[in-house]
C-alpha cells in the first residue's frame, strides 16, 4: 500500500453527494468524440467540441455530484465561464490522448508530467486514469512485452503519486479482445472480473468499472472488492443502464455512477436553443432519473472505506 499523505487537498467526498454516492458525468472523449460528431454528419472543430462539452456541463452540473472532463477540450470549456456549478466535483482525465499498440492489444501507460499535481493545476478534485487491463491474458512469449505488467505498473505510479500529494485515484477500466477471440457472455464477465481483482490490490481510492453482464457477475464483483466502485455507462442506452444501475446497487454494492453518452449523446448534432431544449427537456431529467436510482439503491462510500 502507498504511503498517503497526512493532509490530503481533496477527497473522494469532493466528487460525491452529501449521502456519500457517486453522481457523475463523464465527458472526457477526445478522439472519440470527434468521431461522434463525424457519425452524425459533422465536421467538428476544436470550437465544436468546446461548446458541447460547456454545455454540457452547465445543463447537468448542478444535479451531478461530480464531472469528468479532459484536459484538451473539457477543462478549457469550464474555465472563466461560470459553466461548472459551484456543487459539482470536477475530475479530469490523466491518461495520454494517444496510447500505443502491439497488434491489435492496446497499451496502458502513463505519461510522468500529467501527475496529480498536474490535475490540481487544473482545477480538478480527482485523477481519473484510463486502463485497458485483461489480467487473464496469457503470459507474454520470448520478445514480447507483457501487457499486463505495464498496464498494473502505470495504475501503480498513479495511484502512489496520487496518495503522496493528497487527492483522490479514479482507475477506470475497459477489458478488450484477445486476438482471435469472441469476448461475450461468460468470457467477458470473466475477464471484468479478474481484471478488478488485480486493479483492487492496488489502493485506488475509486473504481470505475464496467458492468459485468448479469446480476451473478456483480455479486462476484463484491466478493473481490474491498474498495468503492461506480459503474460507468459505456454508451449504452439510457433504459438499458437504469437497469443495469439496479441491479448493481443491489448485488453488486457499487457506490453509485460515471454515466457518459447514455445520457447527453443526442444532444451532439444540435445546435443553440436546439441543444439547449434537449438537455433540458431530456438529458436532466434522465440524470435525476440516475441520481433518484443511486440515492434509493447505491452504497456510500464511506460505508465502504470506514
Amino acid at each position: 500500500m502507498p504511503a498517503t499523505t497526512s493532509n490530503p487537498v481533496r477527497t473522494l467526498a469532493d466528487i460525491a453527494g452529501p449521502d456519500g454516492v457517486f453522481s457523475i458525468i463523464a465527458m472526457d472523449q477526445r478522439n472519440t468524440l470527434r468521431r461522434m460528431f463525424t457519425a452524425v454528419g459533422i465536421e467538428a472543430t476544436d470550437d465544436d467540441l468546446r461548446q458541447s462539452k460547456a454545455d454540457v456541463a452547465r445543463a447537468l452540473t448542478p444535479l451531478a455530484s461530480g464531472i469528468l472532463f479532459d484536459p484538451t477540450y473539457g477543462v478549457p470549456a469550464i474555465t472563466g465561464n461560470d459553466a461548472l456549478a459551484p456543487s459539482c466535483g470536477l475530475l479530469v482525465a490523466s491518461e495520454p490522448a494517444e496510447r500505443g499498440k502491439f497488434g491489435s492489444e492496446p497499451i496502458t501507460h502513463r505519461d510522468p508530467e500529467l501527475d496529480s499535481r498536474w490535475v490540481l493545476g487544473q482545477g480538478g478534485d480527482a485523477n481519473k486514469f484510463f486502463a485497458q487491463l485483461r489480467a487473464d491474458r496469457p503470459a507474454p512469449a520470448a520478445g514480447e512485452p507483457d501487457l499486463v505488467e505495464m498496464c498494473l505498473r502505470a495504475v501503480r505510479d498513479v495511484v502512489a503519486d496520487c496518495a503522496a500529494t493528497g487527492i483522490p485515484s479514479v482507475v477506470e477500466n475497459l477489458v478488450y479482445p484477445l486476438p482471435g477471440e469472441d469476448l461475450t457472455g461468460r468470457r467477458r464477465e470473466d475477464a471484468i472480473i479478474e481484471a478488478a481483482r488485480a486493479l483492487n490490490e492496488i489502493d485506488c481510492d475509486l473504481l470505475k468499472l464496467e458492468y459485468p453482464g448479469s446480476p451473478e457477475g456483480c455479486r462476484r464483483l463484491a466478493e473481490v472488492l474491498d474498495r468503492p466502485w461506480a459503474v460507468l455507462s459505456a454508451g449504452v442506452p439510457f433504459d438499458d443502464f437504469t437497469k443495469v444501475l439496479r441491479v448493481a446497487f443491489d448485488e453488486g454494492g457499487a457506490s453509485g455512477f460515471i454515466a457518459g453518452r447514455s445520457v447527453w449523446r443526442e444532444s451532439l448534432p444540435l445546435t443553440g436553443k436546439d441543444r439547449q431544449a434537449f438537455l433540458t427537456d431530456v438529458a436532466r431529467p434522465r440524470l435525476e432519473q440516475l441520481v433518484a436510482v443511486a440515492a434509493g439503491s447505491a452504497r456510500p462510500w464511506t460505508d465502504v472505506r470506514a
